[in-house]
Formats: structure tokens, C-alpha cells, sequence
């Protein structure tokens, strides 16, 4: 194997990796949902935290090289952290998460439909839209797990559809600054903007009232089951999380990358399987043999 074939290889292990801590995110989500913590709660703090952290890593650098970069990166923050937590988490409120999860993940096809159209570089052979399709069809079959019933919920379903063109935005538009500003730099900025966006979240989750923005159940984090899976929350699916995909979107382009977010409900049945002692269908396996059969189509050479 060359060193470049190696090094590709390498964004792809990483790129695995990465969905793996984000198809977790989901079961630690729900633990601290059952120990008294908002959704709008839980992605506040572990965007702030994620910025504190990014923050003591990286503060010699902190504008960027003029407004309009600035304004880009803001608008990735709100739309890679903000709005698309904000809408999938309602959307969860809303609508089974069946259908939330099924409609969330829908985004890799929206971006091969936008990056193609927005970005030449972007544009898949006729073998590779065919994979990402297969791999479409095999998240479907994990989502579903064997229960083919889907209950209509328009609010719900056109939010979770919300967040899925938000992450596909974000996605499309980051890639513009590959070899502009580092990924420590552009991951910062965005948790940020991200951040002081979900303020107003907030604000008014807490029905306008200034003194009950701030009333988060501290307490509970003396819990160790809270404490692990904020840590999880925080260092592994948001700080490291996001500095990898960032990273991956670089060196694997956006929409070949994003086909692997295709697999985060593989991961998140996995680990509520033996986390939440959920069972596993023989139609999610047909769904997971799926997905890497699709993968492994939509990796080969462009073109053929």
C-alpha cells in the first residue's frame, strides 16, 4: 500500500471513529434526559464547555482574516450546532424517533444533491451514488428495526427535516476554508457561535424568566452515571468529535465523507443493545450488512 493510499485509509478509520462517539451520543443524551436535565440544557453546556476546553487549547489566534469569514464561520456555528440540535431535539418532543431518526439521517443524500450542484469536485460516478443509496436503504432498515410502522408528525417530521438541511449546510460550507484557518481554529470558532447562539435557547425554554434561564439542575452532576456521560457528551462526541470531522471533511471531501453518517443509527443500536439491554432485529443486521456493502461501493474510484 502507497503512503497516499495509506494516509486515506487513515481519514477513514478516523472518519469511523467519529461516528462511533456520535452514534453513542444519542444513549448519553437519554441518560442525563432521565436525570432531570432539557435537551436545550444539555447542548448549552456541553457547547460551552467544548469552547473552554478549545479555548485553552487555541487563544493566540482569535479573529479571522476579515468580516465575511467571520460571518461564514457564524453561520456554520448555528447551523452545525445550534439549530440543527435545537430542531433535532424538538423534533424528538414531537415525533417518534423513529421517524427522527430516520428523517435526520436522510442528510448525506441532501448533501451529494447540494454538493454536486454547488461543487464540481463533489459531483459521485454512477457506482457511487449507487452505494450511497444502498446505504441509504440499509440505515432505513436499522432505524426501523423490524417495526414498518411510521405515525405522521408534520411539526415534528418538517423539524427533524430542518436539522438534517442545517447539518448538510454546515457541512458544504465549512469545506470552503480547507487550507484557510486550522481545523482547532474553525472547530472553536463554531462551538463559539454555537454557544452564544443557544443562549436565547435558553432564555426562552425558561418562558422569558431571566432568573430560571440559569436554573440547571447542578446537583445532579455529584451523580457518576451524569458526570460519565457529560464527559462522553463533551470530550468525545463534541470536542473530539468535531475536530475529526472537520478534519475528514478536508481530505475526503464532503459528500463521500458524510455517506458515513449513514452508520451513526448502527452504532446507536449497537450501544443501546448493551447499554439499555434494546434488542436487535434480523432486519437491522439485513440493514448493517447493507450500509457497508454500500460504503465499500461508494469508496471505489470515482467515475466508474
Amino acid at each position: 500500500m502507497t503512503p497516499a493510499r495509506n494516509n486515506i485509509a487513515l481519514w477513514h478509520i478516523l472518519a469511523i471513529a467519529t461516528i462511533a462517539f456520535w452514534g453513542t451520543s444519542f444513549v448519553s443524551t437519554k441518560v442525563l434526559l432521565n436525570h432531570g436535565f432539557t435537551a436545550v440544557q444539555i447542548f448549552t453546556l456541553r457547547f460551552a464547555v467544548t469552547y473552554l476546553i478549545l479555548l485553552a487549547a487555541s487563544h493566540k489566534k482569535f479573529r479571522c482574516q476579515n468580516w465575511k469569514h467571520e460571518f461564514i464561520l457564524f453561520i456554520c456555528g448555528i447551523t452545525g450546532c445550534t439549530l440543527y440540535f435545537w430542531a433535532e431535539n424538538t423534533a424528538l418532543s414531537l415525533s417518534p424517533s423513529s421517524n427522527v431518526s430516520l428523517i435526520v439521517c436522510t442528510n448525506p443524500l441532501l448533501t451529494m444533491i447540494f454538493g454536486g450542484i454547488l461543487y464540481k469536485a463533489e459531483r459521485l460516478g454512477k457506482r457511487q451514488v449507487v452505494g450511497c443509496l444502498i446505504t441509504f436503504v440499509g440505515m432505513v432498515l436499522v432505524v426501523l428495526n423490524g417495526k414498518f410502522i411510521l405515525k405522521l408528525s408534520p411539526v415534528g417530521d418538517m423539524l427533524a427535516f430542518t436539522s438534517s438541511v442545517m447539518w448538510a449546510i454546515y457541512s458544504l460550507v465549512v469545506r470552503q476554508f480547507n487550507g484557510v484557518y486550522s481545523t482547532l481554529f474553525i472547530t472553536r470558532k463554531m462551538f463559539f457561535y454555537g454557544a452564544l447562539m443557544s443562549l436565547p435557547a435558553l432564555f426562552f425554554e425558561a418562558g422569558g424568566d431571566i432568573h430560571k434561564t440559569f436554573d440547571i439542575p447542578w446537583q445532579n452532576f455529584a451523580e457518576p452515571v451524569v458526570s460519565f456521560n457529560f464527559v462522553c457528551l463533551t470530550v468525545f462526541s463534541s470536542l473530539l468529535g468535531y475536530l475529526a470531522w472537520n478534519k475528514v471533511l478536508k481530505q475526503l471531501g464532503t459528500v463521500l465523507a458524510s455517506n458515513y453518517i449513514y452508520a451513526i443509527p448502527l452504532v446507536t443500536i449497537i450501544t443501546a443493545v448493551i447499554a439499555l439491554g434494546e434488542r436487535i432485529t434480523p432486519v437491522a443486521i439485513a440493514g448493517a450488512v447493507a450500509i457497508v456493502a454500500g460504503m465499500v461501493m461508494a469508496e471505489m474510484k470515482r467515475g466508474s
